[in-house]
């Protein structure tokens, strides 16, 4: 068996090329990489050269359309300045796997991990997390407030 590590790179199709580069440089924060006008394709390193790569083919250049995730690794800290972040970029930060707008990262107790999800111009669901270190608690179901993980980790006042 080949032990996979992580995932190098991936794909999505975008209606406005241009658009999707802007948000994805200045909104995401990914890093330019290289763009193929004629086949209407560019390219983003993720994390560095020898982490991973994002590519966005315009719509004109595949048939193919449905609506992708990508959840990209973080650090807490950027986790935690995520959803004033993304408001001030105009983009809705929101809870995983809805429509409900957030404030602040939920935790999926089963991982456990913090997470904020929000939709690039073209509704593919994007998502920063980062894997935290307590125990994982795999009772709670659902998710819950990062403020919440923290009381019931005994590290904020009730």
């Amino acid at each position: 068996m080949i032990a996979i590590k992580g995932l190098y790179e991936t794909h999505l199709t975008v209606s406005n090329l241009d658009r999707s580069i802007d948000f994805y440089r200045d909104v995401v924060g990914l890093e330019f990489a290289h763009r193929i006008p004629s086949r209407n394709v560019a390219f983003f390193w993720v994390g560095g050269r020898d982490r991973s790569m994002l590519g966005l083919w315009s719509i004109h250049s595949s048939p193919l359309r449905m609506r992708l995730h990508i959840a990209f690794q973080t650090t807490l800290d950027e986790i935690l300045r995520a959803p004033e972040y993304l408001k001030s970029r105009g983009v809705v930060p929101r809870r995983g796997g809805g429509s409900t707008e957030i404030n602040e990262p939920v935790v999926f107790p089963w991982v456990p991990a913090a997470s904020v999800y929000f939709d690039d111009p073209d509704g593919h669901s994007l998502e920063f997390i980062t894997v935290l270190h307590e125990t994982p608690r795999p009772e709670i179901s659902g998710t819950v407030t990062f403020t919440e993980w923290e009381q019931m980790n005994n590290r904020a006042e009730l």
